[in-house]
């Protein structure tokens, strides 16, 4: 898959009311730089409501599409966050 780098990797913050919009990003590659089972966290804004959630294993690396304001955390700072675009030609 392409994709354009957006801005720099952060780790996941691991609270609510440290979630990111990482960057403003409208896509995120979401990477678990861990053997363990982590879950990730998408809120309409810092300390927000949830808009929903999944759990990455060990070492699982997926793209979420969210709105600029929405956040997103995580429940192990070993999550990695970076903000892609994968509209590129």
């Amino acid at each position: 898959m392409r994709f354009k780098l957006e801005g720099a990797t952060i780790a996941a913050p691991t609270t609510t009311g440290t979630a990111s919009t990482v960057s403003d990003a409208t896509e995120v590659s979401v990477f678990n730089n861990s053997t363990t089972a982590y879950a990730v966290a998408l809120l309409t804004a810092a300390s927000g409501s949830v808009v929903g959630n999944i759990t990455l294993g060990g070492g699982e690396r997926v793209n979420i599409v969210k709105d600029r304001a929405h956040a997103l955390y995580s429940a192990n700072a070993a999550v990695m966050f970076t903000p892609i675009n994968t509209r590129v030609s």
